[in-house]
């Protein structure tokens, strides 16, 4: 990637610079001259190269109530590098090529030195219109009015500033055009299910909902080692798409007749999608790990019924409307021993993980040691496969998935459908929502 070193000439000031801005709810974005001030303390200002849509862009920018604010810069999936530093700020300069990402990342409250999660006890989530610490803007139009902030990124402008929490600083030379992508959706899909889920080796996956997110976790699923990754969605189309990301088997809901979700399943190979059996009884018992991500109380529930009493997992990634609920039994809640939890950015910690999973895509050839595990899987050898189990939990994360995802190529070429200009967001945005694109990505500049 070629990279314009930064000028010393604007470190300090503002910067004009275009911006595609949400004026209204639904109304097409307006490209226009705005004002972009330098970092304060604990801030950088980073100019964009790339940056790509994801569907909770189209969201905010539907929604007619708070937390939607206009206007607004929206975009928070995107690659840049940085222009200028504020006070304060350590680990990035002038110059780093960083991506940002919408969940803090301070590497210093309780929350991130955790092991155990991945949520910023110093900056919780939320969506706000303002910049995290003095919760003000940076950006303004030309005649002064504020125009507001995105989820902390705002990646729909030439330049925007950012939190030092908010930032990674990245390998120059990966492609940017590709690595924009880690800034949420498919380290979200990836992350739920290498890192949240913990997937093993020749588990069993449902994955409810076969969209960006669904397909990132179907991907995070194949990486891992799952032998079956079952999609659920209501468009049959979808299951030749999931095919790329290591979908085995397909459901479409709207076939099920009066049977829910998790007593039907359609068949693969190679013929007609054809109703063979419950999901239940397809994997004798139950699926290991179930991932929503549709966002709908109805499907956590049905999630929930189709993973396995005693051990099963179901992850929500989909994210439902305010207020929604959820409706279990307690007695079988007790009863089944099975965990329902849910997953923000997959549980990446960002600023360590996100260079891993560019490390798995940079990375183009697999290691012997995973021709071994593969070649022990297939024979079934219950040696082999002891003598593989026995190192992958001294040697790597104690699972045999970390073995496997250590050394397995994430693949992130084929989640990008279309490539545009800056002046063809709306084009874009309407690509995304007929559902015509997984992920187009932006060009920010010439």
């Amino acid at each position: 990637m070629d990279i314009e070193k930064p000028s010393n000439k604007t470190a300090g000031k503002p910067i004009q610079c275009r911006a595609a801005i949400a004026t209204a709810p639904g109304e097409p974005l307006v490209i226009d001259e705005v004002i972009v001030d330098p970092p304060n303390s604990h801030e950088v200002r980073v100019r964009i190269i790339c940056t790509s849509l994801c569907h909770s862009d189209v969201t905010f920018w539907k929604m007619k109530d708070f937390p939607a604010v206009f206007p607004r810069i929206l975009g928070h999936e995107a690659i840049g590098v940085v222009e200028s530093v504020g006070e304060n700020v350590d680990g990035v300069v002038e110059g780093d090529v960083v991506i940002p990402h919408f969940l803090a990342d301070c590497t210093e409250c309780v929350g991130c030195r955790s092991k155990k999660g991945n949520l910023c006890s110093a900056f919780p989530f939320k969506i706000s219109p303002w910049m995290p610490r003095d919760q003000t803007s940076r950006f303004k139009d030309l005649r002064g009015e504020t125009i507001h902030h995105f989820v902390s990124v705002s990646s729909f402008s030439e330049y925007t500033v950012l939190d030092i929490a908010h930032v990674v600083k990245v390998d120059p030379t990966v492609p940017p055009n590709r690595a924009c992508l880690l800034s949420c959706g498919v380290s979200t899909g990836v992350g739920a299910a290498w890192r949240t889920a913990n997937v093993e080796v020749g588990s069993t996956v449902v994955i409810f909902g076969l969209g960006s997110i669904g397909l990132a976790v179907a991907e995070g699923a194949r990486l891992c080692g799952a032998t079956r990754i079952i999609g659920v969605d209501v468009i049959s189309e979808k299951f030749e798409i999931g095919k790329r990301f290591g979908v085995t088997e397909f459901v479409n809901s709207k076939n099920c007749g009066d049977k829910s979700v998790s007593q039907v399943l359609l068949s693969i190979y190679d013929l007609p999608l054809l109703t063979i059996s419950i999901i239940i009884d397809m994997t004798d018992g139950g699926a290991d790990y179930c991932f929503e991500c549709v966002g709908l109380a109805s499907l956590v529930q049905e999630a929930y019924a189709c993973c396995r009493k005693g051990w099963g997992k179901t992850i929500v990634l989909g994210v439902d409307q305010p207020g929604s609920q959820l409706s279990l039994s307690s007695f079988e809640v007790l009863h089944s021993g099975k965990i329902l939890m849910g997953s923000l950015f997959g549980g990446l910690k960002a600023k360590s993980d996100i260079p891993i999973l560019l490390k798995r895509y940079m990375d183009k050839f697999y290691n012997v040691v995973l021709d071994f595990c593969m070649l022990s899987s297939r024979l079934h050898d219950y040696r082999l496969n002891r003598m593989v189990t026995y190192y992958c939990q001294h040697i790597f994360d104690n699972t045999s998935s970390g073995l496997m995802f250590l050394f397995q190529e994430l693949e992130l070429d084929k989640f990008v459908t279309h490539e545009m200009k800056f002046e063809e967001i709306n084009s874009a945005f309407d690509l995304l929502i007929k559902g015509k694109c997984l992920r187009c990505v932006i060009w920010m500049g010439e």
